[in-house]
């Protein structure tokens, strides 16, 4: 089935019975004819793409001959519609909404390693051409190159949908948050209060590189988040949980329903027994699954090749040595079915793919974007990632992961005599250069003579990430791949990804906890 509906008819269901504020771009008031046309995905085609953002392969050419017309090696032009729904329930009751409608191209010129940049919120040959010139102002040399005629470059669809978000009713949704908070307060009688957050994004972007390649791709986006307040003998705790995927709303089973709830209400209640270790250097054993975190910030941050290239990072002369033991292996991966950080194809053009960061504890890549593969003499990975058409690309981390290794969750904890089992990390703070970091725990629980003991909470890890690598003595085969809301800052851009990790011991870290 295949039909259009209007932006403005969009909002306007989107905010069907519920107190809501729906931001629009400015341009978008004085163009709603031309801009308010929201094709269904995914299954459009390039002629699809082209009437959505109102061009054709023409005008696509004659902007990309402007671009280059001051002596640019490369041009690449990135159209972008983004619509983002928010729903909160909060008090027992569904009280706050919001819906933005982003859409705009982003012009970049390449000469060199240096690079031109431009973007417009009107996407008309006017706009365009002139973003165009203020992009190519990067050459002087004035001789410029024709761009190659665009052909449509097929790509894989690692997140297919049943349904489009643009076809979900708001009053599709609500029901999914009242029942969340209802079964929230219904498992605990020590819960408060209950605060909970529904989103929903499809984003339909085209590339065309003047090298003659275009894609496209529409991609969508969803989160619930679940915070959860308790109060025992006056002592109140807090903490959450949520999901994300590149579903549409059959993402939202019952199973992932009672999962969210359970979460946040167990990691809720857990705290009120949990105390605070002893401070110093011990044994730690990340747990399976979030505590890839600390993998991505103090390990992947330190693989974007453009650290690397412009040797900010420790990794700076690692490729082909050994940086682990023979059982450690690490990957960034674009292709993981739904999983939030997962791309089909980069905001270059390339194709996503897996990409083997350290294979049998050797570095063997680093994450490349278009200036730093040309710098290496080697092939994109699909690392090319931008917040918007406001930005652009840079190497980016997608999926980042350690593989599962020959050992098991019940053989390391077995073989700790003290140390600590570090479960739910909340935030932290890396040094990309030099790699030092501090991750705050905010549950975890004691090791003693084998066995899981304690809980903990509020504990502060510190390390160095090339230490923390070199370090990892046992891994073991129970991986997961964290299904959280994870967004990546770099350098004033977010972009959403995932992580995960399998149980894994680290023979030594600090600790801080109480000083005895």
């Amino acid at each position: 089935m295949s039909f259009r509906l209007s932006r403005r008819a969009f909002l306007n269901k989107s905010t069907k019975s519920m107190l809501a504020v729906a931001t629009i771009p400015h341009f978008l008031k004085s163009q709603v004819n031309r801009a308010f046309s929201t094709p269904v995905a995914p299954n459009m085609t390039i002629g699809d793409y082209y009437d959505h953002f109102e061009v054709n392969a023409k005008l696509i050419h004659d902007v990309m001959s402007t671009a280059l017309s001051r002596g640019g090696d490369y041009c690449d032009l990135f159209f972008q519609h983004r619509i983002y729904n928010y729903i909160g329930l909060e008090d027992k009751a569904v009280n706050r909404a919001s819906s933005t409608v982003d859409l705009g191209v982003g012009i970049r010129v390449l000469k060199g390693d240096q690079t031109g940049y431009s973007f417009t919120e009107e996407i008309t040959p006017e706009a365009m051409k002139l973003a165009a010139e203020t992009a190519a102002n990067i050459a002087d040399s004035g001789r410029g190159i024709a761009p190659i005629g665009v052909m449509l470059h097929e790509t894989p669809n690692y997140y297919p949908i049943q349904t489009p978000w643009e076809q979900v009713s708001i009053d599709e949704k609500i029901p999914y948050l009242e029942t969340i908070n209802d079964k929230v307060f219904a498992s605990d009688p020590r819960v408060i209060k209950a605060s909970i957050v529904f989103t929903n994004e499809s984003s339909f972007i085209m590339v065309a590189t003047s090298e003659g390649r275009i894609v496209c791709d529409y991609q969508p986006m969803t989160m619930i988040y679940v915070s959860c307040t308790a109060e025992q003998n006056g002592q109140r705790e807090q903490n959450m949980y949520n999901l994300s995927s590149r579903q549409g709303i059959e993402f939202f089973t019952p199973e992932n329903i009672d999962r969210v709830v359970q979460e946040a209400v167990s990691r809720t209640t857990q705290l009120f027994s949990a105390g605070k270790p002893e401070a110093g250097e011990m044994e730690v054993v990340l747990a399976a699954g979030s505590s890839g975190i600390l993998l991505h910030e103090a390990i992947g941050h330190g693989m974007e090749a453009d650290f690397n290239r412009k040797e900010i990072s420790i990794f700076s002369d690692k490729i082909n040595k050994q940086v682990a033991e023979k059982f450690v292996s690490i990957v960034d991966d674009g292709t993981n079915p739904h999983v939030r950080g997962s791309i089909n194809v980069d905001d270059e053009a390339n194709d996503s793919q897996k990409t083997f960061l350290v294979q049998d504890g050797i570095l063997r890549s680093y994450l490349h974007d278009r200036i730093s593969s040309k710098f290496y003499g080697v092939q994109p990975t699909g690392s090319g990632r931008r917040e918007s058409f406001r930005f652009a690309p840079q190497p980016r981390m997608r999926n980042t992961y350690m593989l599962p290794g020959p050992h098991t969750k019940e053989e390391i904890i077995r073989s700790i005599k003290k140390g600590l089992y570090a479960d739910q990390f909340t935030n932290g703070q890396v040094l990309i250069g030099a790699g030092d970091f501090t991750f705050y725990v905010k549950l975890g629980a004691l090791i003693e003579d084998g066995k899981i003991t304690k809980p903990v909470k509020d504990i502060n890890i510190i390390g160095n990430g090339p230490e923390v690598l070199a370090n990892i003595v046992m891994v073991a085969d129970d991986f997961q791949m964290s299904e959280g809301s994870w967004t990546c800052g770099k350098n004033g851009q977010s972009v959403p990804v995932s992580l995960g990790l399998p149980t894994v011991k680290v023979s030594k870290m600090t600790v801080g906890g109480m000083d005895v």
